[in-house]
């Protein structure tokens, strides 16, 4: 959900009673456990939702830029069921969970507009749960890179850092650095500092 649409359902009542947090990188928003607050709306940097395996290995379940709400799911649960790590240095703004819900009961467009932004993270959902199902490295990320390409069909603009793209593909680090390697290698690919350039594969 973009920053747009969330001024555009939100009462006013709501937003006059949010607060905003700066954060480190490395610091949690909130832990798993953690008694829920409400919504939570990023304005710079990024914050990543995450769980931890049977191996001790962080998972990350999502990852959210400036103008885009995570923890959506609290607003109907008493708990946190995972954890938000700032990943940069960032600032969130809390909007509480009773104004909240109180302005979805007064405004079916409200609810609607939220409804719309659920739906939409299930189809994000879906598309990490098929880039996991991928067990060559090398197509995991093809198919990343197939999927966000720019408006010129080839430009991939990366928003985090290499180790961010890693633990979003499901990869360690090292598996990542050495598939971009190759794929560069073998001129599939081009690395300029964020960007990464695809070539028509030989």
């Amino acid at each position: 959900m973009t920053s747009t649409s969330v001024d555009n359902w939100l009462a006013a009542a709501v937003r006059e009673a949010a607060v905003d947090r700066k954060l480190t990188a490395g610091e949690a928003v909130f832990r798993c456990g953690d008694r829920t607050e409400g919504l939570i709306e990023v304005l710079t940097g990024r914050v990543r939702l995450t769980r931890t395996d049977s191996s001790g290995r962080e998972v990350v379940l999502h990852v959210a830029d400036p103008g885009e709400t995570l923890a959506e799911a609290s607003l109907f649960s008493s708990r946190y069921h995972c954890d938000a790590i700032a990943s940069t240095h960032a600032i969130v703004r809390l909007y509480p969970k009773r104004e909240v819900l109180a302005a979805f009961e007064a405004s079916p467009e409200a609810a609607r507009a939220f409804s719309a932004t659920l739906a939409h993270q299930v189809m994000n959902l879906r598309t990490r749960i098929e880039q996991r199902n991928i067990r060559s490295a090398a197509d995991r990320v093809r198919h990343f890179l197939a999927l966000n390409t720019g408006a010129d069909g080839r430009t991939v603009r990366l928003s985090g850092t290499l180790k961010d793209l890693s633990a979003e593909l499901g990869l360690t680090h090292e598996a990542l650095y050495r598939t971009l390697a190759k794929l560069e290698h073998s001129g599939e690919i081009k690395r300029r500092g964020s960007k990464i350039i695809v070539f028509q594969r030989v």
